[in-house]
């Protein structure tokens, strides 16, 4: 016979964690790139209890960005950013800026991670065969989707006037991802960056280590190449929808308050039965 006591208890844990989750989503519907949490359970012999806790990885709206380095995935997508200690973490948060190197990052100062293009607008494999970093290039290592090795994105810009050290005048990002430098009033594109954009199996199992950053799991599996397209000067808004997650949160607490009394009233039955034994 199931103990009702240990049932309440457990089931009282899961719908606290699910009230936890659906906090934090509604603390974060206005967090551009924020991934809601969706809460799954099951069933087992002493109540219920959560699974794991996935992302939702269905697109959030377009909202306006702060600069035109700001960029949006419309689509399926993650740009690939380079941390200072070299580990590579994934987002859909395009809130960029140029620094004062002329490099593409983050406010976090992570880099942003593209592919090296050839005159002719091909990705240049500066690795070896194998997909090994270029002995001579450390800025570039194998990151990207095939191995095929990934560099921060520099644009020679003079961070004192926003102008090119070198033959441009300006870059624009297209949206494929290529990044290129304008020059002769519009007369002359040159094809520097593509945009390294990548896609999981499973997006929904990528763990988030930090705000708004990702990393594969066994479960998400590696990454492969991802087929958004950019739009610029916009960002991606939360995908939390305020009204779901409402509604589920009053069916969470319906559920503590259900286990609430039966816990109480387990108590009270407790209670009454040592009084019958002494």
């Amino acid at each position: 016979m199931q103990d009702p006591y240990i049932t309440a208890l457990n089931t009282q844990k899961a719908a606290l964690g699910w009230m936890q989750a659906l906090s934090e989503n509604m603390s974060n519907m206005y967090t551009p790139g924020f991934r809601e949490t969706k809460v799954n359970f099951s069933d087992f012999v002493n109540g219920a209890q959560l699974m794991e806790l996935p992302r939702n990885s269905y697109q959030g709206k377009s909202m306006p960005g702060r600069s035109p380095s700001n960029l949006m995935i419309e689509g399926k997508g993650y740009f690939t950013m380079r941390k200072p200690d070299g580990r590579l973490v994934f987002t859909r948060l395009g809130d960029f800026d140029v620094n004062g190197e002329g490099t593409m990052v983050n406010n976090l100062g992570y880099s942003v991670q593209g592919y090296l293009l050839g005159e002719d607008g091909q990705v240049v494999n500066t690795g070896s065969s194998n997909g090994s970093p270029a002995a001579n290039n450390p800025n570039h290592s194998a990151g990207g989707p095939g191995h095929i090795p990934t560099t921060e994105i520099n644009l020679w810009i003079d961070p004192s006037n926003g102008k090119f050290f070198g033959k441009y005048d300006e870059y624009k990002v297209k949206a494929d991802g290529t990044v290129v430098g304008v020059a002769d009033k519009g007369k002359i594109t040159t094809p520097l960056y593509k945009i390294a954009l990548v896609n999981f199996i499973n997006p929904g199992a990528l763990a988030m280590p930090e705000d708004q950053m990702f990393e594969p799991t066994a479960l998400s599996g590696e990454p492969v190449e991802g087929s958004g397209e950019l739009r610029v000067g916009l960002l991606e808004s939360s995908n939390t929808g305020m009204r779901d997650n409402v509604n589920m949160l009053i069916q969470a607490k319906l559920q503590m308050d259900v286990t609430s009394k039966l816990i109480s009233t387990n108590k009270t039955l407790l209670e009454e039965a040592l009084k019958l034994i002494q």
